[in-house]
């Protein structure tokens, strides 16, 4: 017969002996009320601090413990049931010790069971966030705990109770009492946690499902855990050494060992005796193996610690920690425990396939915690004295010993150039490294470094290579793997500029950019012709590379074909042609340089200037430059000077050689052109060519200019002329806009030993009172047209230019032998004023005549002249002492002659009578025939109008109209005062 029961339990039945456990803690309570409020503090700290979100991590441990000492593979079901959170698991069931335990503060059971878990007795009251009336249930019997039964019982008591009144609830895990219940079918315990109100039961089971996989790895003692309908398996496999836990595979690598007693001493009371120590790291992997390391993680002790942690696998150690299991506590248990972490890494690290384990490098930065300082520290330094690194010989190399090619490419599978630079003697070089995610990424270099791999570098690569003999065969192979990584990585190109090159003699060359390439069909026979000529002379740094070694990447680095083109173009070549007279004059023979290059310009055409100074003979024999030489029959030759230094060339080897081949490299027949498509300073050898450079507002995007004009003798200037506009390219660099030619001409040239400038065209009529034509010679060319005459200066029209041409004009303009008239003499004064107001003459740069022109075609003194800046007043003024022309302002500053507004003063007699501007009809109609306004005001009629004159003469005159002082017209004829201020509103603007 069943006995009565209590609170579900019969009041008989107590396996635990739970009421002995109660009587002695009430007892406690009641003769002291501080040891309740110390038991109430302390568990409120675990409710409310560190346990308070572990309660499923400390019942899966609990689990883990119980399956490991039934040595049964434990299963751990979560499941919600009449509204309670229920934890079932199997193994061994609870015990009168366990519920001792739960019944206390920091007293585990476990104590002595060193691959238990559980540790200091408190991990039970993570349960407490969740519940206040847990219960836990197995086959061996059953306990509750009740935070209303405990404050019932309590209540009872003077001291705990007023204590108590100042408390949301007693300490729930004191007082136990027996409950009858039994565990679900298939596991022996089970801890069942009606919720508090405001929890939420349902975002507890989905904790519960997100931390299934991890806790499956952390407690090797579960094999399933279960949450609702969601089951996570572990299972080994599917390789040795690896765990699979629902669809994600993990490689494993345990060690273990035992403290010594001095260290395991220094360990909290409870964890004395548990002497052996183990780590586990796991690695994740992918579903085809390769490693894919971590991110963010913490330790796990086993189960998971508020230690932050950053490496590529998890560790999972019995590394010692706080009472609150959430710090790694300090000191040589944890010391010993880490070293054996670092030993078992490089196990790890060998496990992974060798062209992975650089993703197991943990990453620099700053700690995420100083035991995540600490462990790397540890990590870094076990990798870098041990050999693990993958060569590329196959052996495996120890970081501070090895080194790695920072070129993109040469550690994926199977790269040939490692194995290809091994065969040379490269023997430290790592091998592939490109399987794992984070080869070639920008950890790998990182990584590399941390460990203290040197890097080898293009540049020191390069270096590295002089001194390797191979075979021409394994230089190309060379070239054809680096070929690729050139197009491709910047600047790697300018590093292997300086790659060696086995030569067609034996010898290796510094740099492709000094070797030509022979070419394909001279493989066997070696070049011939003009190339084979040229390479016959044996000049130094020209270099003929074997055709064995040939491969496109040389041409990319700067070896050019052994062609004509290529050779006259090669810096050997040059200097050896820059040198060739200064060899000829000290007794060496030049001919077979000057025939091979001559023929080689032959087959070319277009050439480097530098050829210009091939050395040549001249009809004495004596060597010169080809360009200080003329062709015997140039037609140049007749235009030069006495005494310009160009010698002609000797005529037997001048028949020898084709004419174009001696032209182009600058011996002179006519006249040649140079051009520069991109001009950056006057460094041109042309004469005066820096100060037409500075006469420019802008410098020249283009040049193309004729060379040697100063050499042009002064009496053939009218024949050169010709020359110059005959041939298409001269004519060309003379009518291009900016010419050098040009402006050297107009400066320069001689026309009746005159400037260009000192003639008019032939067609320039107009300009013949102060200007001539060309005095051509007799006998000389008729055919200069003027086209080229303009261009060059000759005049069209009285522009003026410079201050020497205003000069040379108002010299023409005083000379009394010319007889310009009035309307000629103003538009040279117009042009005069005209260069002085636009600023191409100052006045200043100019001898002044003593004498003008003036309005009347008389030649008048400075003392006496004026320049005319009012129109009226040349109606009281001598007309042989005014000049007239262009802006007054100007020429006068021009002219150093006073205005003559500024000399004449005179008075208006007699009023006149007022009258509107717009009164006066033909006034109106003269202004709307003009196209301007109407003048505002009145003017003064008179029937005669008559001023009296103070300076620079006195008397009385008649005038037509009068502007007096005020600023008032005055007339006889209104057309007349309106011409007058229609001129003062030009001249002000």
């Amino acid at each position: 017969m069943t006995a009565p029961s209590v609170g579900g339990s019969r009041v008989d039945f107590d396996p635990f002996g739970t009421a002995a456990l109660r009587a002695a803690v009430l007892d406690s309570w009641a003769g002291s009320p501080t040891r309740f409020r110390e038991d109430a503090n302390a568990e409120e700290d675990l409710r409310l601090g560190g346990y308070a979100d572990a309660w499923f991590v400390e019942l899966a441990q609990n689990a883990a413990d119980a399956a490991r000492s039934a040595r049964v593979a434990g299963r751990l079901r979560v499941d919600l049931v009449d509204g309670e959170l229920r934890v079932a698991n199997t193994g061994t069931a609870l015990d009168a010790a366990g519920v001792a335990a739960l019944a206390s503060l920091r007293a585990s059971a476990k104590r002595d069971d060193p691959g238990a878990v559980g540790r200091f007795g408190v991990g039970f009251a993570a349960v407490l966030a969740v519940s206040d009336a847990p219960r836990v249930v197995s086959s061996a019997g059953g306990v509750a705990f009740s935070a209303a039964r405990t404050a019932e019982a309590v209540a009872a008591l003077p001291g705990p109770a007023a204590e108590l009144a100042r408390r949301d609830e007693p300490p729930v895990l004191r007082l136990v009492w027996p409950v009858d219940e039994e565990p679900p079918a298939g596991f022996d315990t089970e801890v069942r946690l009606p919720p508090r109100p405001g929890v939420d039961v349902n975002a507890l089971l989905a904790q519960a499902r997100d931390n299934a996989s991890d806790l499956l790895l952390a407690l090797p003692d579960l094999a399933e855990i279960a949450v609702g309908d969601h089951v996570v398996a572990r299972v080994d496999g599917p390789v040795p050494g690896e765990v699979t836990i629902g669809s994600r595979r993990w490689l494993l690598a345990r060690r273990s060992g035992t403290l010594a007693a001095a260290d395991a001493h220094s360990q909290a009371t409870e964890e004395r005796e548990r002497r052996d120590w183990s780590v586990c790291w796991a690695l994740p992997l992918t579903a085809d193996g390769a490693p894919d390391p971590l991110g963010e993680d913490v330790l796990h002790a086993p189960t998971a610690a508020a230690e932050r942690l950053a490496l590529p696998a998890r560790l999972i150690a019995t590394v010692p920690l706080e009472p609150d299991r959430r710090r790694a506590r300090s000191g040589p248990a944890t010391d010993r425990v880490l070293a054996g972490a670092a030993e078992a890494y490089l196990d790890l690290v060998r496990e992974v396939p060798a062209a992975q384990r650089l993703a197991l490098v943990p990453e620099p930065g700053f700690p995420r915690s100083e035991l995540h300082g600490r462990l790397r520290d540890l990590l870094l330094d076990a990798l870098r004295t041990a050999a693990w690194l993958p060569g590329a010989t196959g052996v495996e190399l120890v970081p501070g010993r090895a080194e790695w090619l920072d070129l993109p490419g040469v550690d994926l599978p199977d790269a040939p150039l490692p194995a290809l630079l091994a065969e040379a003697g490269f023997d430290r070089l790592l091998g592939s490294m490109s399987a794992g995610p984070v080869s070639r990424s920008v950890r790998a270099p990182t990584a590399l470094a941390e460990l203290g791999v040197h890097r080898l570098t293009a540049t020191e690569l390069v270096t590295r290579l002089f001194g390797v003999e191979r075979p021409p065969s394994w230089w190309r192979a060379l070239y054809a793997e680096l070929a690729p990584l050139a197009e491709i990585v910047p600047g790697l190109v300018d590093e292997l500029r300086a790659l060696p090159v086995p030569l067609a003699d034996g010898r290796v060359a510094a740099g492709p950019a000094t070797v030509l390439l022979p070419p394909e069909q001279a493989a066997e026979a070696g070049p011939t012709g003009a190339v084979g000529r040229i390479a016959a002379l044996a000049l130094p740094g020209l270099h003929v590379a074997h055709a064995a070694a040939v491969h496109p990447l040389l041409t990319r680095l700067g070896a050019a074909e052994a062609d004509p083109a290529g050779l006259l173009e090669h810096p050997a070549l040059a200097e050896a042609v820059e040198r060739s007279v200064d060899d000829a004059e000290a007794g060496l023979d030049t001919t077979a340089l000057a025939e091979a290059v001559l023929e080689l310009v032959a087959e070319v055409g277009a050439v480097p200037a530098g050829l210009a100074a091939l050395a040549l003979p001249d009809r004495e024999g004596r060597p010169a430059r080809a360009d200080e030489l003329m062709l015997p029959d140039a037609a140049l030759r007749p235009l030069l000077a006495a005494d310009v230094p160009l010698d002609v060339l000797d005529p037997e080897f001048a028949a020898r050689v084709p004419r174009s081949a001696l032209t182009a490299v600058g011996v002179v027949d006519g006249f040649a052109v140079l051009v520069d498509e991109e001009p950056v300073a006057p460094d041109h050898d042309l004469d005066d060519e820096e100060r037409w450079w500075d006469s420019l507002d802008t410098p020249p995007a283009r040049l193309v200019a004729v060379r040697d004009l100063d050499l042009v003798d002064d009496d053939a200037w009218p024949a050169a002329l010709a020359l110059l506009g005959a041939e298409r390219e001269t004519r060309a660099a003379l009518m291009a806009p900016g010419s050098y030619t040009a402006w050297w001409l107009a400066r320069h040239a001689r026309i009746g030993g005159r400037r260009p400038a000192h003639w008019r065209l032939p067609t320039a009529h107009d300009l013949a009172p102060l200007y001539g034509p060309p005095p051509w010679p007799e006998g000389s060319p008729a055919d200069v047209d003027e086209a080229v005459l303009t261009v060059i200066g000759v005049r069209a029209d009285l522009t003026i230019s410079d201050s020497a041409v205003a000069a040379d004009l108002l010299a023409r303009l005083v000379d009394p032998a010319r007889h310009p008239d009035a309307a000629l003499v103003a538009d040279a004064h117009e042009a005069l004023a005209e260069a002085v107001a636009t600023g191409r003459v100052n006045s200043a740069d100019i001898d002044m005549p003593e004498q003008v022109r003036a309005l009347d075609g008389s030649i008048a003194d400075v003392d006496v002249a004026m320049v005319l800046d009012a129109p009226w007043l040349a109606a009281v003024l001598p007309a042989g002492e005014l000049v007239t022309g262009g802006d007054p302002v100007a020429l006068a500053e021009l002219l150093d002659l006073p205005v003559a507004s500024e000399i004449v003063a005179a008075d208006v007699e007699g009023p006149g009578r007022p009258v509107r501007w717009a009164a006066i009809g033909e006034v109106v109609v003269a202004c709307h025939t003009l196209g301007v306004p109407v003048p505002r005001g009145e003017l003064s009629v008179h029937d005669e109008l008559w001023v009296a004159v103070r300076r620079p003469l006195t008397g009385r005159f008649s005038v037509l109209s009068w502007r007096d002082a005020s600023g008032r017209w005055h007339a006889t004829d209104p057309l007349r005062a309106l011409l007058g201020l229609l001129t003062e509103d030009d001249a002000l603007g």
